[in-house]
């Protein structure tokens, strides 16, 4: 394996070539681009999670353990610090409103980012009247109602009692007027990523715990119906293309068609990889997050949107 230096936008990236990236990607349905390879876009952080894009592509991602929100700008390829008081956010997704929704895991809450990056709390206080375990990631649907998970993962940085808060670990619904919470699955082991599909019909969500992801029917009234099966492998992140694929990380990124047959797997480093997300201006970059790094990979499929 040989590794050049690739320059663009500004930003040194690594760049793993001869037989490294394109021998470790797997594509049975050439969603990759053809002669693309896994490029290092920045590092020095301490865990990237939580990437998501907006209108423009560019992508924004988390570095908890740092308490921060970084910035990748999709037309200069650079990246730059959004906020630096992140509430230790973890999984986001924009609104309708192109407000940025993040779990805020510093005291278990759903906080807001306007444009310039200031925040504000929109859900605490838990759930009947009992603290939720930490709200991991989320996903928007176009009337506004938010689904998040909230598995229990114990953060050194917490001052609260750091034992399971709630009888379980769940998933929520809360519906567009911020009111109202409700669980709509507390079956699931150890919820994680989730993610819905563009017309709002079908929702996914990984069981992490027991290394399956699941789909439902998504309701009128945002609760969830007809639970099936996709996949026996669980996940920490969760994405979609144009054509319905899922896109599962933990070893690398997996990708599952429609059906739930395997269609690729691309191997992004040693260690775990936790999230993936589309970006970038023709929204055909796979942004990947993983570990102390972020990662892209030029695709031939466009993100859901």
């Amino acid at each position: 394996m040989t590794i050049n230096q690739l320059v663009t936008g500004g930003i040194v990236a690594l760049l793993f070539t001869a037989g490294a990236a394109t021998a470790q990607i797997q594509d049975d349905r050439g969603i990759v681009a053809q002669g693309a390879e896994v490029v290092k876009l920045g590092d020095g952080y301490s865990f990237t999670e939580g990437p998501v894009a907006n209108k423009k592509g560019d992508v924004f991602f988390t570095d908890q353990p740092n308490n921060k929100i970084l910035k990748w700008v999709a037309r200069k390829g650079t990246l730059e610090v959004f906020s630096d008081a992140s509430g230790r956010s973890n999984g986001m997704y924009f609104d309708q409103k192109g407000n940025l929704v993040a779990c805020a895991d510093a005291n278990n809450e759903i906080w807001a980012f306007d444009a310039k990056g200031k925040p504000s709390v929109w859900l605490t206080g838990g759930y009947l009247g009992k603290a939720f375990n930490g709200p991991n990631d989320l996903w928007i649907d176009a009337r506004g109602g938010i689904y998040f998970t909230d598995p229990l993962y114990a953060r050194k940085y917490w001052t609260r009692d750091p034992a399971m808060q709630q009888d379980g670990e769940h998933v929520y619904y809360m519906t567009p007027d911020r009111k109202t919470v409700t669980r709509v699955d507390e079956t699931i082991k150890k919820p994680n990523g989730i993610i819905g599909t563009p017309d709002g019909k079908k929702l996914y969500v990984a069981d992490i715990g027991d290394s399956k992801t699941y789909v439902y029917d998504i309701r009128a009234d945002g609760q969830l119906g007809n639970r099936q099966l996709f996949t026996g492998m669980g996940s920490d992140g969760l994405a979609l293309d144009e054509k319905g694929n899922v896109y599962l990380t933990g070893d690398g990124v997996t990708v599952f068609d429609p059906a739930g047959t395997k269609i690729a797997h691309i191997f992004v480093r040693k260690g775990w990889t936790a999230n993936a997300c589309f970006g970038g201006k023709d929204r055909k970059t796979l942004f990947i997050t993983a570990g102390d790094a972020v990662y892209g990979l030029k695709m031939n499929v466009k993100g859901a949107r």
